[in-house]
């Protein structure tokens, strides 16, 4: 009796695509910054007041993204909410509400200009 309802419960997971594997949602925001093994892409975005930016690892290595200055990052606290990102991780900023221009960096890898960007934002 058992494999009699095991069966029709197997056939109904493969059907339906049943997987033990999460998948994370591709990113959908129009202000992002892309990390690799080159550095960040693009190095500076405009956006609107109010505005979340993201920021997707596809480097090989984690990255831990905060704002300017290094070590203080008080210059847009906005930004430290991205923090650690580990290979293939994405995250959002904060909502970026004060016009200004903020610049970013890798905590970790400071000295290393091809992960620094800037951010600007606009009314």
């Amino acid at each position: 009796m058992r494999r009699f309802f095991a069966v029709p419960l197997l056939i109904t997971l493969i059907a339906c695509g049943g997987s033990s594997t999460p998948t994370t949602p591709a990113p959908n925001n129009p202000y992002t910054f892309t990390i690799t093994t080159g550095g960040v892409s693009p190095k500076e975005l405009t956006v609107p007041q109010g505005s979340r930016v993201l920021f997707v690892n596809n480097d090989s290595r984690r990255r831990n993204m905060t704002s300017d200055p290094h070590p203080e990052h008080d210059a847009c606290p906005e930004i430290n909410s991205v923090g650690l990102l580990n290979a293939g991780a994405n995250r959002e900023t904060a909502n970026m509400v004060v016009v200004r221009t903020c610049g970013f960096h890798d905590h970790d890898d400071p000295a290393n200009t091809a992960v620094n960007g800037r951010i600007i934002v606009r009314p």
